[in-house]
């Protein structure tokens, strides 16, 4: 793991993060500097999770935060008013959180898929088929279904932004 590698969410033009958490009307909290994150399943500088609250530091990485949101995102809306630190997912939605938070890099400002692909392989993410990038472009399929069943993720078969594109709506949404 190459921990200097990846992006932080203070490298991040001002109010990048907040822009796509408050897309989905769901809250963000910033935690000061130094002080523990709250609901950080890994601790440091990792992201939090508690109810539907996204937590994080100027020096947390950008992709842990946007998986950490995921998992909100993913979670049915008992499990998330009920969440504190473990997601709880199955392998299945693991791998959706996995494909989302790619997604959600493109609207990130200062980000991008091509840097979430990198950070994620940086950090040590592994996929059956290699690389992060390589899962994404031709092994993830269940992850897709998944995420389309659920209106997380909607096809728009656009040659610029991708074959899906979020819908901004967590589970459970109208």
């Amino acid at each position: 793991m190459d921990e200097a590698a990846v992006l932080r969410l203070s490298a991040l033009p001002s109010g990048a993060l907040d822009r796509l958490v408050a897309r989905y009307g769901l809250p963000l909290a910033w935690v000061t500097p130094g002080e523990p994150i709250p609901g950080s399943f890994w601790g440091d500088d990792e992201a939090g999770i508690i109810g539907s609250t996204l937590y994080v530091r100027p020096d947390t990485a950008v992709h842990s935060a946007l998986h950490e949101f995921a998992h909100i995102v993913c979670m049915d809306e008992t499990r998330r008013a009920a969440a504190h630190t473990d997601a709880g997912s199955d392998d299945v939605e693991e791998e959706a959180v996995c494909y989302l938070q790619i997604l959600l890099a493109e609207h990130v400002e200062g980000f991008g898929r091509e840097r979430a692909l990198a950070d994620m392989q940086a950090w040590g993410y592994t996929f059956r088929v290699g690389s992060p990038a390589a899962w994404f472009e031709g092994d993830a399929d269940r992850a897709t279904d998944w995420l389309l069943n659920l209106g997380l993720v909607e096809r728009t078969n656009d040659a610029v932004t991708g074959a899906t594109q979020p819908t901004f709506r967590p589970r459970g949404s109208a």
